[in-house]
């Protein structure tokens, strides 16, 4: 069975992840975590008992945290328009996919989220959500040129236009890298900007969401969506003790994607 059919069917794939971060220039700083992300069919997804879709649980996914502006979003309809208008058009067979990070007990926060179309185990196009902790949003379309499937091979590159961390300029631009298969997901954000920039990257393998797994991922994770904010402010004072330079907040970019 494919990663298609199988979110197809409803199916709801725990991805428990290693994310590493690494700067890039003079001032060097590395850190890595492990955390919980979820890739379903938001459509379709149906769950075990202890996650629920738009409704309050242990482990939730909204409509109204992804897709369009921050905490107004609808969810697959906006994506399916967005890829639309990049002349992508979802086929019946193909599969619009949320990899995300749930909500725990109804708390919400993820740096990143990604739509994705997958057409059987391949992935077609992606548009990355990018959250910052100043409450704004802005998405890129990653699409490589053609029709041809987005492979592990394929850099896709985009002009950094959004305001991420206070330490980092709004310069320079973002390489997105994929790695999709039925059982492992890796995904790997690059920015450049001269000898400065960041490398990010997560990965983990895809293994069926059950009560057990949702469980023993808030026991062994505590706080979820807050553990990630806290490692968040908590990198950012280690940076600051560094001497890392702080960027005042921009006005973010008029269009909501790049």
């Amino acid at each position: 069975m494919t990663l298609t059919q199988r979110l197809q069917r409803g199916e709801v794939l725990h991805m428990v992840a290693t994310v590493t971060h690494a700067r890039r220039g003079p001032l060097r700083h590395a850190f890595r975590y492990g955390t919980d992300y979820l890739l379903l069919a938001p459509e379709t997804a149906w769950g075990p008992a202890l996650f629920s879709r738009n409704r309050w649980n242990l482990l939730s996914v909204h409509d109204r945290d992804h897709g369009g502006p921050r905490g107004a979003g609808t969810g697959a309809a906006w994506a399916r328009d967005q890829f639309a208008r990049a002349g992508l058009s979802v086929q019946p067979d193909d599969t619009m996919a949320l990899l995300t990070q749930p909500r725990l007990l109804g708390h919400w926060f993820t740096p990143v989220s990604f739509w994705l179309v997958l057409r059987g185990d391949a992935l077609v196009s992606a548009i990355a959500e990018v959250n910052n902790t100043f409450g704004q949003r802005h998405s890129y379309l990653c699409r490589p040129p053609g029709d041809d499937p987005i492979t592990p091979q394929d850099t896709i590159r985009a002009e950094k236009v959004f305001h991420v961390s206070p330490f980092q300029d709004v310069a320079g631009e973002y390489r997105f890298n994929f790695a999709l298969s039925p059982d492992h997901l890796a995904l790997r954000i690059g920015h450049r900007n001269g000898d400065q920039g960041l490398d990010a990257a997560m990965a983990g393998p895809l293994k069926p969401l059950t009560n057990r797994g949702a469980l023993a991922a808030s026991l062994r994770r505590p706080g979820g969506s807050l553990r990630v904010l806290a490692l968040i402010y908590w990198n950012a004072l280690r940076l600051k003790l560094k001497g890392a330079r702080y960027r005042r907040l921009p006005a973010p970019p008029k269009q909501e994607i790049t």
